[in-house]
Parts: structure tokens; sequence; C-alpha cells
């Protein structure tokens, strides 16, 4: 499935969307169990331990993820940057503190739940936006919980 938008200025925008369920998806990976130093350098093994399936250890329910590629800078706080992609799933329920991808009025948007008594908003990860209540005259519908970022340098 591949939905496209138009290009919205600085807002946080999901451009594309990939199914979790492609054969391609599921290729394991060389695995080195050996840790790599963040610091000074260490030797590093010439072996490789084991394979990594990242489909496997990324995706909890296969059917119910997908993969969304979102444009924008309203959730640069969040480490969610313009062009990265995000592992979605729509089977976990929606908590208060979690990163969503929701229909707000018509488009999609990424943000963080909040739920403030009685009250719902949506909040972005960047002081240069304001928070979104949700009110019941708006068109509202939660598509799923944001699992992991996979973002390139």
């Amino acid at each position: 499935m591949r939905i496209l938008f138009h290009k919205h200025e600085r807002k946080m925008k999901v451009t594309k969307f990939f199914s979790a369920q492609s054969k391609d998806a599921q290729e394991e990976l060389p695995l080195f169990l050996a840790k790599v130093s963040a610091g000074f350098p260490s030797p590093a093994d010439d072996f490789i331990d084991q394979k990594l399936n990242l489909h496997e250890y990324l995706i909890r329910h296969k059917s119910a993820t997908f993969f969304v590629r979102v444009e924008g800078e309203s959730m640069v706080e969040a480490h969610i940057h313009s062009g990265d992609l995000l592992i979605v799933d729509r089977s976990l329920p929606v908590q208060d503190g979690l990163v969503i991808v929701a229909v707000l009025n018509g488009e999609f948007t990424v943000k963080q739940v909040k739920k403030k008594g009685e009250k719902l908003f949506l909040l972005p990860a960047n002081p240069e936006y304001s928070p979104v209540e949700i009110t019941e005259d708006m068109d509202f519908e939660v598509w799923g919980v944001v699992l992991h970022v996979i973002h390139s340098f």
C-alpha cells in the first residue's frame, strides 16, 4: 500500500506506507556478538557469531505492523526526523505518553498522546509547535503505535 501527501513545510506528516508482510523484508543478516566500542578502538572478532533477522527483532505482530516514511520537524526532540522510517503496530493499545500515527481531520500525523483528566492532546516534540486538543467535532482516528524509528545519517 502506498499513500502520498503533498509536502507541508515543517509539519510532521506521513508520506508513504509499507507493509511489514513482505517476504523480502525477512532476510537474515550477519550479527556480530562482540560489542563495538564507542570510545577508543578495540580489536574486533573476525567472525560472525549468528544471524539476525531484523523482521523478527523489530516486528511483534506481522499482520498488524506497517512502516511509514515521515517528513517534517514537529517531532525532532523525540528523535523523529524528516525522511525517517517508523515501524508502527496497529494491534497495540494506545496509552498516555506513547507516540502514535493518527488521522486528524483527514491528514496523517505523528504525535505523542497525552491524556489530562478527560481531555486528550496530541503533543509535538518541538517547542515551535503547539499541542492539539482533540475535541468531539474533530475527525480523529489512531492508526497505530510507533515502536521503532529508523534514522539514517
